[in-house]
């Protein structure tokens, strides 16, 4: 794939992908050196400025889950007592955050970002504690039992054959879907609530073109603008600064109101920790089978929405080698069983990692140092939930359709002429915008790639782990048209 201007070249005679961190830098050495020793940037074609611009990228990008995880949990828990829900539910998202993509940075040497996940924190909210009437400590055990089972899972090396059996096409068209999701998700935001609004609900054709009358949506354009104008220039942080100046001209135009204050003193979110060993001491009030359905949808979605984005990410990044593996898989699978875990004793729903990564990967973010800039600013962050949460919706829109055109590059690797690779990666990349779900188009993708290769009368090419795989999305398909775990 044609690489993105911005990005520095990797040094030719070293590889692209990350290695594990050394024991220690040499000591003596000034701490610019000894951070560019540390992570290895120079062998990444990278720089620490880089690495610093593109961990406050990708934490700009995804600071919104600050406001947003903390709104929609607070449907859910201290329902029978009044609370200071944001103030400690952000907290929580902060530091879960944190300690997840700082171990991300730290074990596995890559810019991946984690936080807790949109999509489960709904299904936490709304299916689980207020659908099924779980209580809300109950719901937190079964997040900490699936992260458990996680690090179970990745010690005994079942998440790394998962991500090591998708098929290069999937890998390709797994990235090129997920660059749709995310400019698709920038693009649909409900201008009333800060977002672009380009793409609205339409009751005769699902959806349509918005209102471009909307300021919001106006502003959101202008910001689209900005940011490729920069692009185009070569800016160096071309994202973060279209970011920023679309939200400073969204504050000017008084389309959307400025911080009303910069600093606030954190709320330590003391009632929600260790509320998931509560809830594991309550199990007997809830049916083994809610309890286990619940557990299965987080594990089944939490799994396979990682391995989509490691992968696809992976590949924008150029992390694949040449058997089509991403080194240190492990680690970086292990960090998201961490992040989970943890968030769960710390009050948060499942933690996972986060496709925005991409948006600092574009601005040439290659390395472990620019996972320990986006930790530490979700770290700082707790002091700032004011100043960020007055960030608008339409000022990362820009950012992230430019991140979807970056990562529409990929589709130039896979085979259109063969229908093996052509219907399984087409029906990938459709379904993970369409159905809101990184999971369901790889599952789709995973039963038909086996199925059009034994029509072609290649079935024995195939592995084993493949056809495996195939069945279980197809069950996952089958529970889920019944009802069952929903």
């Amino acid at each position: 794939m044609e690489r993105d201007p911005t990005v520095p070249e990797p040094t030719p005679s070293e590889p692209n992908a990350p290695d594990p961190i050394p024991n220690s830098p040499p000591p003596g050495l000034p701490a610019e050196s000894r951070l560019a020793a540390f992570f290895q940037l120079r062998a990444k074609g990278t720089t620490v400025r880089t690495e610093l611009l593109a961990g406050a990228t990708t934490f700009v990008t995804m600071a919104y889950i600050l406001a947003v995880n903390p709104a929609i949990l607070s449907n859910a828990i201290f329902l029978d007592q009044p609370q200071d829900l944001f103030g400690e539910l952000a907290i929580a998202t902060a530091v879960a955050a944190a300690i997840a993509t700082a171990a991300m940075g730290l074990s596995a040497n890559y810019p991946f970002a984690l936080a807790p996940g949109m999509g489960l924190n709904a299904f936490f909210a709304f299916s689980v504690v207020l659908g099924l009437g779980i209580d809300w400590r109950v719901a937190l055990a079964a997040v900490f039992l699936e992260g458990v089972l996680f690090i179970v899972l990745t010690l005994t090396d079942v998440r790394r054959q998962i991500v090591r059996a998708i098929p290069s096409c999937l890998k390709h068209a797994t990235a090129a879907g997920i660059g749709l999701f995310i400019a698709y998700i920038a693009l649909t935001g409900n201008p009333e609530q800060g977002g672009a609004g380009l793409i609205v609900p339409s009751a005769a054709t699902t959806t349509t073109l918005g209102d471009l009358s909307n300021p919001a949506t106006l502003v959101a354009i202008a910001g689209i603008l900005i940011a490729a104008s920069f692009l185009a220039r070569r800016v160096h942080g071309a994202l973060l600064w279209g970011i920023l100046a679309t939200a400073a001209l969204g504050w000017i135009l008084q389309v959307a109101p400025p911080p009303r204050a910069i600093l606030a003193l954190p709320t330590w979110p003391a009632d929600l920790l260790g509320q998931a060993f509560a809830g594991l001491g309550s199990l007997g009030t809830v049916p083994l089978w809610d309890f286990l359905a619940v557990m299965f949808v987080f594990l089944f979605v939490d799994l396979f929405d990682t391995v989509g984005t490691l992968a696809g990410i992976g590949t924008q990044a150029g992390y694949i080698d040449e058997r089509g593996e991403l080194p240190n898989v492990n680690q970086a699978l292990m960090a998201d069983a961490i992040g989970t875990t943890v968030g769960a004793v710390l009050g948060t729903s499942t933690v996972t990692s986060y496709i925005e990564s991409a948006s600092g990967i574009a601005v040439g973010g290659r390395t472990g140092l620019t996972a320990l800039t986006v930790a530490g600013l979700f770290l700082l962050s707790i002091f700032f939930i004011p100043l960020i949460a007055a960030i608008p919706a339409f000022a990362t829109a820009p950012a992230l359709v430019i991140v979807g055109v970056l990562m529409m590059g990929n589709v130039r690797a896979i085979r259109w002429d063969d229908p093996a690779e052509a219907v399984p990666s087409f029906l990938t990349l459709v379904l993970i915008p369409l159905s809101f779900s990184i999971a369901e188009g790889l599952a789709m993708g995973f039963i038909t790639y086996p199925l059009i290769k034994a029509f072609q009368g290649k079935g024995r090419e195939i592995p084993i782990a493949i056809w495996m795989l195939a069945v279980v999305f197809a069950l996952r398909f089958i529970v889920k048209a019944f009802g069952i775990g929903e």
